[in-house]
């Protein structure tokens, strides 16, 4: 891979794998339209480690208030569970439902995985996707009442949001795009709704991560060590700012920037494909 190769791909995972616009159709694109060769294993796990580096260390708070709360339901006290503070129970019970709202994706993932890289990475699939599920996400952000608090989720609607990232392993519909779309529809506020999806994605990042990472084991190709530290670096960099602006745009502008953007891109894959 070339240098330009490198930060090009490494910007665009981490700028769009937060964001509800589909890494999958930004990827394709450039091997579309430059005709570059796909990355690898090896780069794939690279930038997947710099995702998951600026997801933990941006809500590096959040998670350890979430680690501390769930050891603490694991030995249940009365005189402890007395002492708990309502933020303390608040984050147990995320702790739970984010680990409850992984297994459907991991399920789906270990049984779907292979059938999903035969049929359906192609460009057709990813141009619809793009489009169905960024007029999902354009409903939710009108029509979504959002006032159910984030405490009110419970297993069932972690659950719901659980099975929403299953369905995004589909090339194309972005899995912080339809978790958020979930989340407003189940009545989460946009902030509540995105900080779900970003706590969701660290064991979902990690889970694919470590598949590539055990791929990458027994691949006999030889590894690029500048890519793979190159394309680390910028997809940290590129996603801690996507986490930090993000928030902000959705506490300000809602969802449609994100919506408007999608459908443009279906549209022009659409046309690339059908042209």
């Amino acid at each position: 891979m070339s240098t330009l190769e490198i930060f090009f791909l490494a910007l665009i995972q981490g700028l769009t794998e937060f964001l509800p616009i589909s890494s999958s159709a930004h990827l394709l694109l450039p091997s579309q339209l430059f005709g570059w060769q796909e990355q690898g294993i090896a780069f794939d796990v690279a930038v997947h480690v710099g995702s998951l580096m600026a997801v933990c260390i941006y809500f590096r708070k959040e998670i350890g208030d979430m680690l501390i709360a769930w050891y603490a339901t694991l030995t249940p006290n009365k005189e402890d569970d007395a002492a708990l503070t309502y933020d303390q129970k608040l984050n147990g019970k995320l702790a739970w439902w984010i680990l409850f709202a992984t297994i459907p994706a991991g399920l789906f993932g270990l049984f779907g995985k292979d059938f999903i890289e035969a049929h359906l990475r192609t460009a057709l699939v990813m141009a619809i996707t793009t489009l169905i599920f960024g007029v999902f996400l354009g409903y939710a952000d009108i029509k979504a009442k959002q006032n159910v608090s984030l405490e009110k989720l419970g297993f069932k609607g972690a659950f719901l949001i659980g099975l929403a990232q299953a369905i995004a392993l589909i090339p194309g519909t972005s899995r912080s795009g339809i978790t958020m779309t979930m989340g407003l529809m189940l009545g989460l506020t946009k902030e509540n709704a995105a900080r779900f999806s970003f706590l969701l994605s660290i064991p979902a990042i990690a889970m694919a991560g470590s598949y590539l990472t055990a791929k990458l084991i027994f691949d006999v190709e030889p590894v690029d060590w500048y890519a793979m530290a190159m394309g680390s670096v910028l997809a940290f960099i590129s996603a801690y700012a996507c986490i930090h602006y993000f928030l902000i745009i959705v506490a300000r502008m809602g969802m449609m920037p994100f919506v408007i953007y999608r459908l443009l891109l279906g549209a022009g894959l659409l046309w690339f494909v059908l042209a």
